[in-house]
């Protein structure tokens, strides 16, 4: 009789482990699912800011087709991209693409010097700012959920309901990963 109660005891122990450690990855999957939604809404801002910037610019230097084309292709990709590292591929191009749009404008002083372009050029820097923050707290997200996927007890629980990896929203950024070049 002792031996059976002890028994079921250990038995609902057990399940009620079970519960709080899948929970605790289900609540830690949909923070990593709910940060990647706020990375989502800032380049969705990054993406209907282009147009205006780019029609902006074609107003100056409607001579400079490739680089509107190049913005615009870039753009498409990036709204198009379905998994982590498609979006990364593809914000790359992306900010790539708008640097040379906007060495495009610092020919044209009085481009510069609109309050429109200024407008324009201030938001993208804003919305950029505000990716980099939401980007880092879906890494950090990311990170918290892959780490508890791979400690143990949790990692038996996640093995168990097939939990999986998810992956880093790393962007490219030379200037940040190689080092300045200095010549005399």
């Amino acid at each position: 009789m002792v031996w059976a109660i002890v028994s079921i005891a250990v038995f609902l122990l057990l399940v009620l482990v079970v519960v709080v450690l899948y929970n605790r990855l289900v609540r830690l999957r949909n923070r990593v699912e709910n940060a990647w939604a706020q990375v989502d809404v800032q380049l969705r801002r990054r993406y209907d800011l282009i147009p205006n910037l780019v029609e902006t610019v074609k107003g100056y230097a409607s001579h400079e087709r490739a680089t509107f084309e190049e913005v615009t292709k870039a753009r498409t990709r990036a709204q198009e991209a379905r998994t982590v590292p498609e979006q990364a591929e593809a914000e790359n191009m992306l900010t790539a693409a708008i640097g040379r749009l906007f060495a495009v404008a610092e020919d044209y002083p009085e481009l510069r010097a609109s309050e429109n372009f200024q407008q324009l050029q201030s938001q993208l820097e804003d919305t950029e700012q505000k990716i980099a923050i939401s980007r880092q707290i879906y890494n950090d997200a990311v990170l918290t959920y892959d780490t508890a996927l791979e400690t143990v007890p949790t990692n038996i629980i996640a093995g168990l309901f097939s939990f999986e990896e998810k992956l880093y929203f790393e962007i490219e950024e030379p200037a940040v990963r190689e080092a300045p070049r200095v010549q005399f």
